[in-house]
């Protein structure tokens, strides 16, 4: 699940307003290991006045199902403060095989006010990192976190996320700028660098953690979006144990 929020993190396409009218769109993101597709995920993005509302789906390809299906479903409902997004309610529906985890998270003014999993996972006391209060307080939920409002960097920045069991910070680093080219449209992305810094909800010494905390070459690519004016993801990569993950943004601003 951990990484799955990770990837969730740095896949998300969201927006906020630029006027007063409402706004719906849905982009679609691939996911591959290598060359191999992996998966696909599809966000749809509501925005109106003073609220605003996500709804992900990210499913496994048919290649990975061989092993395990594995699916997921998200939403987060939050408010409009200026250009920001902050979220009120944010839950993830993650399914591996026949095991299902759903997590409810509560928020009010950036802080969790409750957090619910079911089932509730069992851990190991001596070896687990509990979550303390410290952890809740002005946190980001893993998808509207990485909308930057234009006028902002997209880098240098930290961004506090918190998935329902683990508290990470996304330290992120200017690497510069790249081109790319989404439905034959070519446009200009920032690069930003990522350190994954674990803070807590995760056991103490465990492989993928570690890996995870020191392995270098992780990288977003922001680009504005054309009809809300924010900047959004539309790019990522992510090295992990078994080779490096690549998301690209398949429809962007659409």
């Amino acid at each position: 699940m951990r990484f799955l929020s990770l990837v969730c993190s740095l896949l998300v396409l969201a927006a906020a307003p630029a006027a007063a009218e409402s706004v719906r769109y849905r982009t679609d993101y691939r996911v591959t290991l290598g060359a191999l597709p992996i998966a696909r995920a599809s966000f749809v993005t509501e925005v109106n006045q003073k609220n605003y509302t996500i709804t992900g789906s990210f499913n496994s390809s048919a290649i990975v199902n061989v092993v395990t299906k594995i699916s997921a479903r998200t939403n987060i409902s939050g408010t409009l403060t200026g250009d920001r997004m902050q979220a009120d309610r944010y839950t993830l529906v993650y399914q591996s095989g026949k095991k299902k985890q759903t997590y409810d998270v509560r928020y009010s003014a950036g802080d969790v006010t409750e957090t619910i999993v079911h089932p509730e996972p069992k851990r190991r006391p001596r070896n687990w990192i509990a979550v303390g209060p410290e952890d809740l307080r002005s946190v980001l939920d893993p998808i509207s976190g990485l909308i930057i409002p234009e006028g902002e960097a997209a880098c240098p920045r930290t961004l506090p996320i918190y998935d329902g069991e683990s508290r990470m910070d996304l330290v992120l680093t200017p690497k510069g700028r790249k081109d790319f080219t989404i439905d034959d449209v070519e446009n200009e992305a920032i690069v930003c660098s990522i350190r994954y810094v674990p803070k807590s909800g995760f056991r103490k010494g465990r492989k993928d953690i570690e890996y995870l905390r020191k392995v270098e070459g992780m990288e977003i690519w922001f680009a504005k979006t054309g009809t809300l004016k924010v900047y959004a993801p539309v790019y990522a990569r992510v090295p992990t144990q078994m080779g490096t993950i690549y998301v690209s943004a398949v429809g962007f601003d659409d």
